[in-house]
């Protein structure tokens, strides 16, 4: 009986020691092959699918910026505190008047039970992420043009969780995260003094994973609305992504909600390319199927367009995890006209039409890159330029650096994320840094 005893303590001994083996090897980060740059452009490289079964978690410590510190603008330019000490400020729209309206808001109230929700909160908030949300427009003002906002007022409270605006004619569109608001819009209120109309709802059932909506409004004057995925790949039931990793075209005149496309994973920015009705997107892709794997990426996005969420990615590469459709449609898959590096999380961007910051950076895109939580070694955490050519497309080369050094040069912490990036009225670069909690402003050096 006692050598049973003691070859079943061996064996006990032998499970666990196999057990915290397995669990070790589970659990290492997948180290990229590649750099960002191979990651990016109208060709990246596609590198092989590395499937894993515990994400690699590499989150920077988001910090604070110490007195006098900023990002780093390219050569040329200078950068500046338009304004500080927001909560959290995510999205820009600047009005015709020049006034800055920025969406300060976090996700809605997550549930916090379970081993998996307890882990990404404490992810979230050492990302600087999960906070309370304030759910408020603010309104800044340069009225002297000296690059400085003196003005900043709560110009709608109240909200839930916003993000996307867009102005047609007199009318504010405000993006929720579960529907769209009308305000009457009166150009030099400090503060909005109509009541909102709801003009319909949106997404935000489930866990709201990707709780942003953004929103454009389109030459005809219907709008679009970009709606991340609940889920990684579809891992909850497709029965729970029901008009979502979509772009949703909404009539504001009747409150008609259609799908516009389909199988974009997250579209968390969007916007039209200048004197055209061509509309782009930046998407944030799949995750845990390597730190090379998939790119991020920027495209158009048209009527009845298909990207392959979950199935497929990249303009038809398989994804394994996920069960085949019923009907194959692989072959109509649409490709993205560029990559923008692998989990590098574009959220806001804008075209450069109207920024006065010479001529290097005109005719492109500028994005910004939020950054990743789940690559070795990180990426993003900076604003980039993507150069377009005369077909309104961009050029075969890569991205160009624009603003950063967000990231500590230890790689281990943040002193701030960018979220968005507008153009201002008097042509310069507006930054959302929704950790740093500040907008930055770049403009020509001198």
């Amino acid at each position: 009986m006692r050598k049973i005893l003691k070859i079943a303590g061996l064996v006990l001994i032998l499970l666990i020691v196999a057990a915290a083996a397995a669990y070790y090897w589970l659990s290492r980060p997948d180290v990229a092959r590649f750099s960002t740059a191979e990651l990016s452009g109208r060709v990246p490289v596609m590198a092989a699918q590395r499937g894993q079964t515990i994400p690699t978690v590499n989150v920077p410590e988001a910090t604070s910026w110490p007195a006098g510190q900023a990002p780093h603008a390219a050569e040329g330019l200078a950068v500046t505190r338009f304004a500080e000490g927001l909560d959290h400020p995510r999205s820009i729209f600047v009005l015709p008047n020049g006034d800055v309206l920025v969406a300060e808001a976090e996700s809605p109230p997550r549930d916090t039970s379970g081993i998996e929700n307890k882990i990404m909160g404490r992810l979230m908030s050492k990302a600087g992420a999960g906070g309370k949300s304030a759910n408020r427009i603010t309104l800044l003002r340069d009225a002297d043009g000296d690059g400085k906002a003196e003005v900043k007022t709560a110009y709608i409270t109240g909200l839930n969780s916003p993000y996307g605006m867009a102005l047609i004619g007199k009318t504010l569109y405000v993006a929720n995260t579960d529907a769209i608001l009308a305000f009457p819009y009166v150009e030099g209120e400090t503060v909005m003094s109509g009541k909102p109309k709801k003009i319909a709802d949106l997404p935000a059932k489930g866990t709201n994973r990707h709780w942003t909506k953004s929103l454009v409004a389109a030459p005809n004057g219907w709008l679009y609305v970009g709606v991340g995925a609940d889920s990684n790949i579809g891992e909850k039931g497709m029965g729970n992504e029901t008009r979502r990793a979509s772009v949703l075209e909404v009539r504001p005149e009747n409150g008609y909600v259609r799908t516009y496309a389909a199988g974009i994973r997250n579209p968390v920015g969007l916007a039209y390319y200048p004197g055209s009705d061509r509309l782009w997107a930046v998407v944030n892709e799949r995750d845990m199927l390597g730190s090379d794997v998939v790119p991020d990426y920027m495209t158009t996005v048209d009527e009845g367009d298909f990207f392959g969420w979950p199935w497929y990615y990249w303009g038809g590469f398989v994804d394994p995890r996920v069960p085949p459709e019923e009907e194959d449609r692989r072959q109509y898959v649409k490709r993205p006209e560029y990559a923008l590096g692998a989990h590098v999380a574009p959220l806001g961007f804008t075209f450069t039409e109207k920024l006065a910051l010479g001529e290097r950076w005109a005719n492109g895109a500028l994005i910004a890159r939020h950054g990743s939580w789940n690559r070795e070694p990180v990426a993003g955490y900076d604003v980039i330029f993507v150069k377009f050519g005369a077909n309104g497309k961009p050029v075969d080369a890569l991205p160009v650096p624009f603003l950063d050094q967000f990231l500590a040069k230890d790689g281990k912490t943040t002193r701030g994320r960018p979220a968005d990036v507008k153009v201002a009225k008097d042509g310069s670069a507006l930054v959302a840094d929704d950790t740093g909690n500040v907008i930055w402003r770049v403009a020509k050096a001198g």
